[in-house]
């Protein structure tokens, strides 16, 4: 089985910048990074195609599970919170 690593999108691109701005081979990028010169091709054809749309959706991994974490949160005080009022109002309700 295979290990999958999961870049962000500012390591893809600094990394394609190693190789067209600092005028580093493929090869050069791919033994200091440990990344197959396929990969590094790969990421150099989808940056020289569309600099602006390259990438998606690889960029925040981290914030999205954080994010994701805070509404869990979130959720469940606001789901505490319904409990009490659902208390208060049957104490309310019963009151003479």
């Amino acid at each position: 089985m295979s290990k999958r690593n999961h870049f962000s999108r500012e390591f893809k691109i600094n990394t394609v910048k190693m190789i067209t701005e600092q005028n580093k081979s493929v090869s050069e990028v791919s033994r200091e990074l440990d990344i197959s010169a396929n990969t590094l091709y790969l990421w150099k054809k989808k940056y020289q195609e569309d600099k602006k749309e390259a990438f998606p959706g690889n960029g925040n991994l981290k914030s999205k599970d954080e994010y994701i974490r805070k509404l869990e949160l979130e959720n469940k005080h606001l789901k505490q919170e319904r409990e009490i009022l659902k208390k208060a109002t049957q104490f309310f309700a019963n009151e003479p």
